[in-house]
C-alpha cells in the first residue's frame, strides 16, 4: 500500500500542494538519546529575516518513528512554555487544538504547519488537510518551538534559519 506524502519524504523532486510558492531554506534532524525523531524543514516564499514572526512560513517533518498524537501535542504544549508563562484557560485550548490537528505518526509519515502572521496556524498529514487549526496566537507560540531563541533545541533553530554561531 502505497503512504501519500511517501514519495516527498523520500526526496522526490515534486512540491507538495500545501507547500507550493515556498522555497526550502534550511532544514535539521532532531534526534532523542542518539534516536532519530524526525527531520524537519523550513519553507518561506522568501528569505526569513531576523523576526521570523514577521513571515509566512511553512514547517515540514518526517518522522522516522511511531509517535502518539496526544503525546505530541502534549509535548508541544511543554516546549511552548519555554517561551514564556501560558495563562491555564489558553493552554487547555491550544492543548485541544493540537490534539485534534496532530494524528498518531509512522515511520515516514509527513506533517507540515503552516504560519502566518496573525493567523491561525494550518496543518496537513501526509497532504491532507487536518480539521483543527491554532489560534493566530497559539500559532506564533507553537512555531517557536523551533523558531524562537527559547527553544530546547538551538543548533535545529540555527539549521533552519540558517544562522551562525
Amino acid at each position: 500500500m502505497a503512504v501519500p506524502g511517501l514519495a516527498w519524504a523520500q526526496g522526490a523532486t515534486a512540491v507538495p500542494a500545501e507547500l507550493a510558492g515556498m522555497q526550502a531554506r534550511g532544514q535539521g534532524r532532531l534526534r532523542f538519546l542518539g534516536l532519530r525523531v524526525y527531520d524537519i524543514k523550513l519553507w518561506s516564499p522568501e528569505p526569513i529575516g531576523p523576526d521570523w514572526t514577521r513571515h509566512t512560513l511553512a514547517l515540514e517533518l518526517t518522522y522516522a518513528r511511531s509517535l502518539k498524537g496526544p503525546l505530541i501535542a502534549e509535548r508541544s504544549l511543554k516546549e511552548m512554555r519555554r517561551q514564556g508563562e501560558i495563562a491555564e484557560p489558553k493552554a487547555k485550548a491550544w492543548l485541544a487544538a493540537m490534539t485534534a490537528a496532530f494524528p498518531d505518526v509512522a515511520e515516514n509519515d509527513r506533517l507540515v504547519g503552516r504560519y502566518a502572521p496573525g493567523e491561525p496556524a494550518r496543518f496537513w498529514f501526509n497532504g491532507q488537510p487536518r480539521p483543527a487549526q491554532l489560534d493566530a496566537e497559539g500559532s506564533r507560540w507553537f512555531f517557536g518551538i523551533w523558531l524562537s531563541p527559547q527553544t530546547s533545541e538551538l543548533a535545529l533553530r540555527e539549521q533552519l534559519l540558517g544562522e551562525r554561531g
